[in-house]
């Protein structure tokens, strides 16, 4: 018999659980107007409707673009950023093994610059700051975060024109081109022994 999984959908809006079944869908904007079942500013920490280690994944298509880089709540721009807040707070309801997926618009994507409500460009390096080792290899200890993430899977979704060309084809002209990857999709995952 299988258990029920406990999985939020952050940031739903009307496309909850990106058209999978199971998930519970978290919004700022309630019914009718969305999907969601929780009512919550995903800025405001800690999340009240969630405890420690009793997540079994979160979903988040197309929200962590719209984070802004600082709130009125954080006094040191440009380095206490709300990126670090939101990922730890993943971290905190997360089970161990627990999976957290993201989808966001690729930077070199006009997907990135399309939406005049997107607040920041979402590249595969950016996840490295979300590990304990990346940090301590790249000498960044200090910045205000704490989660460790294994990083599971790093994927792209390509433009009509690049789908059946050769994996080195597609990687080397989304290296020198525009509009050749249109969305990353990742997989990180809370360790399952702790860290």
């Amino acid at each position: 018999m299988k258990k029920n999984l406990l999985k939020y959908d952050l940031a739903c809006g009307n496309n909850l659980g990106g058209g999978q079944k199971g998930f519970i869908g978290v919004d700022i904007v309630g019914k009718p107007h969305t999907q969601a079942d929780i009512v919550w500013d995903l800025m405001k920490f800690p999340w009240e409707f969630a405890k420690d280690n009793s997540v079994d994944e979160v979903f988040a298509s197309h929200f962590i673009e719209h984070i802004p880089h600082q709130t009125l709540e954080i006094n040191r721009p440009g380095f206490d950023d709300p990126m670090f807040h939101f990922m730890d707070e993943i971290y905190r309801i997360l089970k161990p093994g627990g999976l957290a997926r993201f989808v966001a618009p690729y930077y070199t994507s006009v997907r990135a610059f399309q939406d005049p409500t997107h607040l920041r460009f979402i590249s595969e390096p950016m996840f490295g700051y979300f590990t304990k080792a990346w940090r301590k290899l790249n000498k960044l200890e200090h910045y205000p975060v704490k989660c460790d993430f294994e990083i599971v899977k790093l994927d792209h979704a390509v433009s009509e024109e690049m789908n059946g060309k050769a994996q080195d084809a597609v990687a080397y002209q989304a290296m020198h081109m525009w509009n050749v990857v249109m969305d990353l999709q990742i997989i990180l995952r809370k360790p399952k022994k702790k860290t």
